[in-house]
């Protein structure tokens, strides 16, 4: 492998590792109350100035609305969402965050936060402004 494989297979796995510590950290004091694709979706529904669609989680989410209706379910059973009727048609339902839905959520930005900031204390404030301008660009779509 060359010089830029080796690179592209170490930044991978680097970032891979970084993802998962972020989202054990993310969980920690909770258990396997919320999985990922979950918090996503809570993480959808609060950043939301209102109810959203089955359909528009879904789109939001970039899932197939099936697959939105069984996260939804989950976290229904769980008391962290709930299903109201759109005023506007009928035929939809409107899903939003419950108050234990809003404080798993918030909890979970919490503990995400904190653990990035932990491993955030091992950069100078330079470095960290190097990592963001960097991420920043990978980011780009």
């Amino acid at each position: 492998m060359d010089g830029a494989g080796e690179n592209t297979e170490q930044l991978a796995a680097l970032l891979d590792g970084i993802v998962r510590r972020q989202r054990r950290a993310s969980r920690e004091g909770l258990g396997d109350t919320v999985t990922h694709g979950q918090f996503r979706v809570l993480r959808t529904l609060g950043a939301a100035d209102q109810p959203l669609r089955l359909s528009e989680l879904a789109a939001k989410l970039g899932i197939v609305p099936r697959s939105a209706t069984s996260v939804v379910d989950d976290l229904e059973s769980a008391g962290l969402v709930a299903r109201q009727p759109d005023p506007h048609d009928r035929r939809a339902t409107l899903v939003t965050l419950t108050p234990a839905g809003t404080q798993i959520l918030t909890t979970l930005r919490q503990n995400r936060r904190e653990a990035m900031a932990t491993q955030l204390t091992r950069l100078t404030p330079d470095e960290q402004s190097t990592l963001i301008h960097l991420l920043e660009r990978l980011a780009e779509d």
